[in-house]
C-alpha cells in the first residue's frame, strides 16, 4: 500500500506542476509566441536545432523527430535536429576541445540567421547549452530556452523563456515533453491544414 500511495503521489505532483502552467498566462503566451516564431521559420525555410544533456538530450531528440518526421500529420518533413546525435563528433570536439563547446561549434557550422535554437536544461545552467545560445545569438538566431522555475543562465540570453514553474527536474523534463508536444501540434496546423 505504501508504493501505491507513493505512485499517486508522483502523479499528483506531475499534474500540479502542469496545473501551474494552466495557471501562468504569461507562459501560455510564451508558448504561443514560440508555436508562432517556429512556424514562420519553418515557412521562410529556416530550421529548428535542439540541443540538451542527458534526459534533456533525449527530449530534445524526440522533439525534433516530431517536426523531421511526423507529428499527427502525414506530411512533408520539416528541417529539424538534436545536435547531439553525432556521437563521433560529439565525442572526438569533447576530447579535442572540451565538453563545453561541443553544441557552440555545431551551432557555428550549422546555424543561420533566422534559424531557431531551442535549449533545453532543467537547471537554465549548463555550460554548453549557455554557449550554444551565445553562438546562435552571434548569428541571428532565435533562442528559445526549456527551463526550470528560475530560467538560471539562460535567462538573460534566451529570446524566449518556457520556464516551468518548479524546481524538481523529473517534474520539469515532464513538462518540457508536453510543452514541446503542444508546439509541434500546433505548428504542424498551422503549416498543414
Amino acid at each position: 500500500m505504501q508504493d501505491a500511495k507513493e505512485i499517486t503521489d508522483i502523479i499528483r505532483a506531475s499534474i500540479d506542476t502542469k496545473e501551474r502552467i494552466i495557471a501562468n498566462p504569461v507562459l501560455i503566451g510564451e508558448i504561443e509566441k514560440v508555436t508562432t516564431l517556429i512556424a514562420k521559420a519553418f515557412t521562410d525555410g529556416n530550421k529548428v536545432l535542439f540541443c540538451g544533456n542527458g534526459g534533456s538530450a533525449a527530449d530534445a531528440q524526440h522533439l525534433a523527430a516530431e517536426f523531421s518526421g511526423r507529428f499527427y500529420t502525414d506530411r512533408d518533413p520539416l528541417f529539424s535536429e538534436a545536435l547531439h546525435c553525432n556521437t563521433s563528433y560529439i565525442t572526438a570536439v569533447a576530447n579535442d576541445y572540451g565538453y563545453d563547446v561541443v553544441y557552440s561549434r555545431l551551432v557555428k557550422g550549422m546555424g543561420r540567421k533566422g534559424d531557431v535554437l531551442v535549449a533545453l536544461s532543467t537547471s537554465g545552467n549548463s555550460v554548453n547549452i549557455i554557449k550554444a545560445l551565445e553562438q546562435a545569438r552571434n548569428i541571428g538566431m532565435i533562442n528559445v530556452g526549456l527551463t526550470g522555475e528560475t530560467g538560471g543562465k539562460m535567462k538573460d540570453i534566451c529570446d524566449h523563456l518556457l520556464n516551468v514553474p518548479s524546481t524538481d527536474t523529473p517534474r520539469i523534463q515532464e513538462s518540457h515533453i508536453m510543452i514541446g508536444h503542444i508546439i509541434c501540434q500546433l505548428v504542424e496546423q498551422r503549416l498543414f491544414k
